[in-house]
């Protein structure tokens, strides 16, 4: 009798999760990204808290280079509460070539990560970069500051779509 409560229980909680995934609208990406322009580095302005970003106290940044073959070189780097930098390496590569919207990063083989950009300033002076199960989210800039303005507006952004910022954490950067 036990074992049948649990599995139905199961079978509620799986089925509960997939009426509520079916629910969610799927995250747009931008129409279209230009790889050689979009290839250089960003300042992390604002995320939502990861695991594998912790440790990151201030000064997060992120260096893309073209590679030869289509893929791109990511350079991670952040300074840590004891000032020490932090560097991850790894690697992106292309998965929808009809927009170069959505990638696929690789920082230990062989486990990658959707890495979607879902807005994109017209001049490339910032990017917001999401995954479709809105769980992860960075606002990224060319310069290490966006004004109040560029911001809210960026924030509205993402709240249609399906983000919510309040879960967004600003990123302490030193370079004015």
């Amino acid at each position: 009798m036990r074992t049948s409560a649990f599995l139905l229980l199961g079978i509620a909680v799986v089925v509960g999760k997939m009426a509520f995934a079916g629910s969610k609208a799927s995250l747009q990406t931008v129409p279209n990204v230009d790889l050689t322009r979009y290839v250089g580095r960003w300042y992390e302005i604002a995320r939502y808290p990861a695991w594998f970003e912790k440790d990151c106290a201030s000064d997060v940044t992120a260096t893309y280079t073209a590679l030869s073959g289509g893929k791109i070189e990511v350079l991670n780097e952040c300074r840590q509460a004891d000032g020490q930098v932090k560097r991850s390496k790894g690697t992106a590569r292309v998965v929808d070539k009809r927009t170069n919207a959505k990638l696929k990063v690789t920082f230990f083989w062989p486990f990658s990560g959707n890495y979607w950009i879902i807005d994109l300033a017209p001049d490339y002076s910032y990017a917001v970069v999401g995954e479709p199960d809105r769980k992860y989210l960075w606002i990224l800039s060319r310069s290490s500051q966006l004004t109040e303005s560029v911001y809210g507006q960026i924030v509205t952004r993402v709240r249609e779509l399906g983000y919510d910022p309040s879960g967004l954490t600003k990123t302490r950067q030193s370079n004015p």
